[in-house]
């Protein structure tokens, strides 16, 4: 007993020359901390203050003015845009998810003819630059009169996030011990029964990584919204606070500028703020490996 004690209470010694090698990646990373901490501060403050106060650099001087984000809400259609991003975002992560896990499965469990082909035409779509595909695409869309549609929008964010999410979770499946499907097989679960009943449980961590990259990716995209939905009712956030510094930079409502910046970013933070930790989870963890 005292011998296990001893061991519990061990702390390995600090050791001065490693950490005197890490010292300069600290610092480098401090400073990036304390930029971002900086700017999103300023950006905050400037959203609850007025343009004059602004421009003389005296921000939240006469208080905090909410009525910029009810302006950006309502008269700079930040709410629409809102909405359309938040169905975009959920049914485009529904779709890719659904569409990518049993896919992904498949490719890193079973071994077939194409495995192989299809693995490195997966990783072969992932080099494709978008432009290349978003083209040809905007072509189609202008033939069948698919332009400014919210199903052609969330058609496309399913299909382009597919590749990644696919090859991203195959990854993850790969790490998960085999012995769980030899122990359902034993049981007579059927692979389909196996995939659903186990194995997409315990891929957990992964899909919820992937889901969450996937969400950020749809909610800021901006290059595909520009082409397919030159229409105010289809556009998403991003697009819509870009038409929008067109339009309040030049009227000069710029602290409505700033609250709509925040509007867009406040989502992604909280998202990633309760969510860091699975994050993690699922890029660094798995199952049992074999």
């Amino acid at each position: 007993m005292s011998k296990k004690r001893k061991a519990e209470k061990y702390v390995e010694p600090l050791n001065v020359k490693k950490e005197a090698r890490l010292l300069p990646g600290y610092i480098i990373l401090v400073l990036w901390v304390l930029f971002e901490v900086a700017l999103l501060s300023w950006i905050v403050a400037a959203s609850f203050s007025t343009t004059k106060e602004i421009f003389s650099n005296q921000m939240l001087q006469s208080g905090l003015h909410f009525e910029n984000y009810i302006y950006s809400w309502t008269k700079g259609n930040m709410g629409k845009y809102f909405l359309n991003s938040l169905i975009y975002a959920g049914f485009g992560v529904s779709g890719a998810l659904l569409l990518s896990a049993p896919c992904a499965y498949a490719l890193s469990r079973f071994k077939f003819f194409y495995n192989k082909v299809l693995t490195n035409l997966l990783v072969l779509f992932l080099s494709i630059p978008q432009i290349m595909v978003v083209l040809p695409l905007y072509s189609i869309a202008v033939k069948y009169d698919l332009l400014n549609k919210h199903l052609t929008l969330l058609v496309l964010y399913i299909c382009l996030n597919v590749p990644f999410c696919t090859f991203f979770l195959l990854n993850f499946f790969a790490t998960l011990s085999r012995t769980f499907e030899e122990a359902a097989a034993v049981d007579g679960c059927t692979p389909i029964k196996t995939f659903f009943k186990i194995m997409l449980p315990l891929a957990q961590p992964g899909i919820i990584t992937v889901g969450i990259f996937l969400f950020v990716n749809i909610w800021n995209e901006f290059f595909v919204a520009m082409i397919f939905a030159t229409s105010s009712e289809v556009r998403p956030l991003a697009y819509g606070l870009y038409s929008l510094i067109q339009a309040m930079s030049t009227n000069g409502k710029w602290a409505e500028l700033f609250a709509s910046v925040m509007i867009v970013v406040v989502p992604t933070f909280i998202l990633y703020l309760f969510l860091s930790e699975k994050i993690i989870a699922g890029v660094t963890g798995g199952g049992i490996k074999e």
